[in-house]
């Protein structure tokens, strides 16, 4: 059985997370790790009567949502906190095999969709600016951007051709397998947006990735990564799924602070009915303009 949370993290962690609570020793969770349990699940679950886990329904209120605080003056390790066991997952057969009938439905309620959607709306270029260009990072049908948002060039890259001809929002649309090649076909300072839906969870070489990110963003440039707490369990990585919320934040901003090149990322908490309908959360963060 694989790994989970190494020691640096679950100190980060517990200085980050509300004054009372604190993660459990790695061998406390190892009993959960591949059932997509954790404290965070537990507390939710006592705080619901035993109903839908919600991040939000596990915390007192205080103006910001725990995942908005975990990334607010975070005092990173020194060095990259995950161990290579933490990117193993429960089913290691080809993901090439796995996505190749495709899935034409959405992984999110729709609250979830409207609440990503309005988000986008706020933070996109506005439409058909010239020479503004997006990649909607695994990709698929349905990249949630707003109703009749265009620009010259919105590229997909994504693991089902099927589903990514049917993206009406797409210019162009690449197949590539990032956990096989992590290495994104673009020239330097090519977009300037990167979007990722609720697809971080299953990247095995997410620092490759971002470093990637990075380099083919524009100076200023921003990626915006989102999640919720639905995924395909046997696909995601260990650190996931024996971690909850809260701590998928403080992972993703991990991966944005050790590619390096990036602005101190970001949280926020745009869940529209906590406790209600599925969470949903942004990291994002903008390329630097000196990166030297």
């Amino acid at each position: 059985m694989a790994a989970i949370a190494s020691s640096p993290l679950l100190l980060q962690l517990n200085r980050a997370l509300p004054r009372g609570f604190r993660l459990p020793s790695p061998s406390s969770r190892r009993l959960f790790l591949g059932f997509g349990a954790s404290l965070l699940g537990q507390l939710g679950l006592m705080a619901s009567g035993g109903g839908r886990f919600s991040a939000a329904s596990a915390w007192p209120q205080q103006g910001l949502s725990p995942v908005e605080q975990v990334l607010k003056n975070v005092d990173w390790p020194e060095e990259f906190p995950f161990k290579a066991e933490d990117f193993s997952r429960f089913a290691e057969s080809s993901d090439s095999s796995f996505y190749s009938e495709p899935r034409f439905v959405t992984h999110i309620d729709d609250p979830a969709i409207a609440a990503l959607t309005k988000y986008y709306s706020k933070v996109f270029p506005p439409s058909n600016t010239p020479g503004v260009s997006l990649l909607d990072l695994c990709s698929s049908w349905v990249s949630h951007y707003p109703p009749g948002y265009k620009q010259d060039r919105i590229v997909g890259m994504g693991m089902n051709e099927e589903e990514l001809k049917r993206n009406p929002i797409l210019t162009e649309y690449i197949v590539q397998d990032l956990n096989v090649n992590p290495k994104l076909p673009f020239p330097d300072d090519s977009f300037d947006v990167i979007t990722n839906v609720v697809s971080v969870d299953y990247l095995t070489k997410p620092i490759e990735v971002f470093k990637e990110m990075q380099r083919i963003l524009k100076p200023g440039g921003q990626a915006i990564m989102s999640f919720s707490n639905r995924m395909f369990w046997t696909k995601a990585i260990s650190i996931w799924t024996s971690t909850g919320d809260v701590e998928h934040a403080w992972i993703v901003g991990a991966y944005f602070h050790y590619a390096g090149g990036f602005e101190p990322p970001v949280a926020v908490d745009i869940s529209p009915n906590p406790g209600r309908s599925d969470p949903m959360y942004i990291i994002c963060s903008r390329k630097k303009f000196n990166t030297a």
